[in-house]
């Protein structure tokens, strides 16, 4: 279903953002390349002090590549669901109106197909709001807090739970490694307000010019074109290998003939 949402959410009029939190980032010497002038190498001491530690909260917009972040150095639901909730709604206040709804035989078609694998109380579904966004996250109990699920349905949210061991279904995942190596390779933050500082300056320069995410893209189609076994004399492919008849050889030969 991730994956679907993925490939069909944008051709439905749905904005599919994801959702994650990196970290924990700690106060110490991080492993990785820098610039330095030549026959200078950067030398970092081999004793730090461990002043705490910061996390990075994460929305990722595949389609484009925005990323909205907030550095932190705790991630209680206290902290984590006011957050979730205001740059939800700021995001759901620029969604196109064209898009903003679809029709109702649509709407309750969607609900039921997306509420089977996070949320079975969803009844009278006449009544719930138009279906607006789909939110991939993983599957930690926070997340499945009965207030904060009734608040994303109430907003026309469905959230999707990668399952376990799924994380790389999460595409906010690879956002984070990307901005975690280019903020904090070859440095020696001091406090977590430098680790930060530095988490949230890169995702800044990354929104200027971001790089758009696409689920699978060349290398699965050139696997899926590799399942496909082409038929001679025209364009047309199955995905099943077409059985050989045996030759008249092989029909006239007795089996132990064959084999020899």
């Amino acid at each position: 279903m991730i994956a679907q949402a993925y490939t069909l959410g944008d051709s439905l009029g749905l904005a599919v953002w994801c959702h994650d939190q990196a970290g924990q980032y700690q106060t110490m010497p991080q492993p990785g390349a820098s610039w330095q002038p030549q026959g200078e190498p950067l030398r970092q001491s081999s004793e730090y002090m461990r002043q705490g530690t910061a996390k990075l909260l994460t929305l990722f917009y595949p389609t484009d590549g925005r990323v909205r972040v907030q550095g932190v150095t705790h991630c209680p639901n206290a902290v984590l669901h006011p957050w979730l909730k205001s740059e939800l709604n700021a995001i759901l206040a620029q969604l196109p109106l064209a898009v903003q709804a679809l029709d109702l035989l649509t709407t309750q078609q969607m609900w039921r197909r997306c509420s089977k694998g996070c949320w079975s109380a969803l009844h009278s579904l006449a009544e719930l709001p138009p279906f607006r966004m789909l939110l991939v996250l993983d599957n930690l109990a926070g997340h499945k807090t009965p207030a904060f699920v009734l608040w994303l349905v109430a907003h026309g949210i469905m959230p999707l739970y990668t399952p376990l061991a799924g994380s790389w279904l999460n595409m906010a995942e690879s956002i984070q490694r990307i901005l975690a190596r280019r903020a904090l390779a070859g440095q020696s933050p001091q406090t977590p307000e430098q680790i930060i500082h530095h988490l949230e300056a890169v995702a800044a320069h990354w929104n200027q010019a971001p790089t758009p995410f696409v689920w699978g893209g060349k290398r699965a189609t050139r696997r899926t074109r590799q399942r496909h076994h082409t038929l001679g004399g025209c364009g047309a492919c199955t995905h099943r290998p077409v059985q050989r008849r045996p030759s008249k050889l092989q029909e006239w030969l007795p089996s132990s003939q064959m084999s020899h």
